[in-house]
């Protein structure tokens, strides 16, 4: 099989969609007998200072060039466009989110990752993206051929614990504590449904801590705050036990590339809330959703009252979710298509 190697920035472990899904490439790569070369880039990508980013640019070039180079996101969006040029390897970079769709960043900012990110895609032999919407993004946006692009959706494990739903019905959230993620979204609209019986739960790795100290004073504020809780990051095995107990996954996101628990939502028969941004409406199947507009709580909470007060609807969508769970590639097949990127990048020398 065809060597390569694979850069991701800091801790490879960190609790989020686009580490588990690299977590799990890398691993299936090696399973498939490619010799796949790890490397630990510095941490501070996609804001790199001028000691990470030589760093970096010194560690890529030192990639032989017969091993095809799979780099995250956060580095191919971030990284010296002149230093990415005098990498020897054959570069595929690994797009989950253009970084300047990120939320919260100012013109200027959100204007230089655009300018550099295209840059650097035109300068990669191919792109790995996990959904049709990333690609759409890329080829409309970025200008890169979509000849150069290829869909690896993220698998799923198939193990999964018996249902044991929690009493009163528990709607559980699940993704980093980051304004993209609309969690402040969802306790809004949480907060207008003090009538129904329900409790919530928010589990989430604290990416950006003074966003997560803002959830935590608007939970204490919210007339409902004893029916939320913010859990943070738990372990695989709570986790788990959390999605058996759910009633309903929530997310309220302002944007998705693709969003990896909404495949565990649904591989658990759980009826989606979410939004109709990104990626959710090509990854949420419309008999196992309702999307509402992003940053309207109202309408969140709407969607929620609706599986709440309606317990057909509600069977209905979960067991729609069941089957689209059932139907879900597994993370070989993942794997499976990126090495197929990766030899054919070999082969094209």
């Amino acid at each position: 099989m065809t060597p390569a190697a694979f850069a991701i920035p800091g801790d490879p472990d960190r609790l989020t969609g686009g580490f588990l899904y690299e977590r799990r490439l890398l691993s299936g790569l090696r399973v498939l007998g490619h010799d796949v070369a790890y490397l630990r880039l510095p941490s501070s990508f996609p804001d790199p200072d001028p000691a990470d980013m030589d760093r970096a640019v010194a560690m890529l070039n030192a990639v032989q060039p017969a091993r095809p180079l799979i780099l995250d996101g956060l580095v191919s969006g971030a990284i010296d466009p002149a230093g990415l040029a005098r990498v020897r390897a054959p570069v595929i970079a690994m797009v989950h989110h253009p970084l300047a769709l990120e939320s919260g960043l100012d013109a200027a900012r959100r204007d230089h990752l655009h300018r550099t990110e295209r840059a650097n895609l035109a300068l990669c032999r191919h792109v790995l993206v996990p959904s049709p919407h990333t690609r759409a993004i890329l080829t409309q946006r970025y200008d890169v051929d979509p000849e150069r692009i290829t869909v690896a959706r993220p698998g799923v494990d198939r193990t999964r614990l018996p249902r044991d739903p929690a009493t009163p019905p528990l709607i559980l959230s699940v993704g980093i504590l980051h304004p993209r993620k609309g969690h402040d979204v969802l306790i809004a609209a949480l907060s207008l449904l003090p009538d129904l019986d329900w409790q919530a739960v928010i589990v989430g790795n604290p990416w950006d801590s003074d966003h997560a100290a803002d959830l935590h004073s608007v939970i204490a504020a919210s007339p409902v705050a004893a029916r939320i809780r913010l859990a943070g990051r738990v372990g695989a095995d709570r986790l788990q036990r959390l999605y058996a107990r759910a009633a309903i996954f929530a997310l309220a996101t302002r944007y998705e590339g693709y969003g990896i628990v909404f495949d565990e939502a649904l591989l658990n028969g759980l009826p989606v809330v979410s939004c109709r941004t990104g990626a959710v409406p090509d990854t949420v199947p419309e008999e196992a959703g309702l999307l509402t507009p992003p940053d309207d709580p109202a309408a969140f909470a709407a969607a929620l009252r609706a599986l709440l007060s309606d317990q057909a609807r509600h069977g209905r969508m979960a067991a729609a979710a069941c089957r689209a769970g059932h139907a879900l590639p597994g993370w070989s097949d993942t794997a499976r298509i990126a090495s197929a990127v990766i030899d054919r990048v070999a082969e094209a020398g």
